[in-house]
């Protein structure tokens, strides 16, 4: 018994002890909010590194515009798709501007669609913005009015002050039925998520 004891205070201990030893986000985005690069990379240098979504997406934000540290886009993906690959909306989204820019990364729309509709689906405005401009390209094999009328009515509502405009412009081309079915995946898509 006393040494299962033992085990568990040794445990406890370390555990404890590696959470005081390790970087604290929130220190860390505040360092960073306040252009203190130095401190927020010490903050989440090993946050990120030991896998944490949130510190991994603020080294992205370092790596991927250079603020205190070089600017290199493979760390920038580096980061950016270790915290993706865990859900982080907001990772998720600056990957796939990347991608779709060729930053570090072969260009690639498809891609950069796969990523954007993981954070358009979480609510990110930007990427609902930009599948509603991929999908409104009349030039391109992947047009579909009524996925793009659908991505700028959830943009809008969710207060994209430019998302009426390019919805009301799609619409223009668009037949009383497409709109319709606009409308319908818009509401399936509210009542999903």
């Amino acid at each position: 018994m006393r040494t299962v004891l033992r085990i568990f205070l040794a445990a406890s201990v370390l555990m404890f002890a590696a959470v005081a030893w390790s970087g604290d986000f929130k220190k860390g985005w505040d360092a960073y909010s306040a252009g203190d690069y130095a401190t927020a990379l010490s903050e989440w240098q090993e946050l990120a590194d030991s896998g944490d979504a949130n510190a991994s997406y603020g080294m992205g934000l370092m790596y991927g515009n250079g603020f205190g540290v070089d600017m290199l886009d493979d760390q920038a993906i580096k980061y950016y798709t270790a915290a993706a690959e865990q859900g982080h909306a907001d990772a998720q989204f600056n990957l796939a501007v990347m991608i779709q820019n060729g930053w570090g990364v072969p260009q690639s729309d498809e891609k950069a669609n796969e990523w954007y509709l993981l954070a358009a689906n979480q609510g990110v405005t930007a990427a609902q913005i930009a599948l509603g401009r991929y999908y409104a390209m009349d030039f391109l094999d992947s047009y579909d009015p009524v996925e793009a009328y659908m991505w700028f009515s959830l943009a809008e509502d969710a207060g994209d002050i430019d998302a009426a405009s390019k919805r009301e412009f799609v619409a223009t081309r668009m037949t009383a039925e497409q709109v319709a079915a606009g409308d319908g995946r818009v509401e399936a898509w509210k009542a999903g998520h």
